[in-house]
């Protein structure tokens, strides 16, 4: 069984047991989140799918860890015009693991 969820702008495939790592979520380490927005859930080839949401679809994971991601460096640079702007950038992330997923 999987499932596929929307969070942080993103998209997710997750299954039971899963780990991973989404946009950072308001939430202490070991508590349990409830993700809502369920795109899809596939049991076999038992399949539903949402219009974008799936009503009743439910998610739950739990917390891990908070933490930021490796630095990414941005360079801005115009040759012949001694222009050279540099700037870098860590995203915070959430670190959750899948516990269960319902259809609804």
């Amino acid at each position: 069984m999987y499932a596929v969820i929307h969070t942080g702008g993103k998209q997710y495939r997750v299954a039971e047991g899963s780990t991973l790592k989404v946009e950072k979520i308001d939430a202490d380490e070991g508590a349990s989140v409830e993700l809502d927005k369920v795109l899809m859930v596939a049991d076999g080839d038992d399949v539903k799918v949402g219009t974008p949401y799936l009503s009743g679809g439910r998610v739950t994971a739990t917390v891990k860890a908070h933490g930021r991601a490796k630095k990414v460096m941005i360079v801005k640079f115009r040759r012949r015009k001694h222009h050279m702007k540099r700037q870098g950038h860590r995203q915070a992330f959430t670190e959750i693991e899948v516990t269960g997923i319902s259809a609804g």
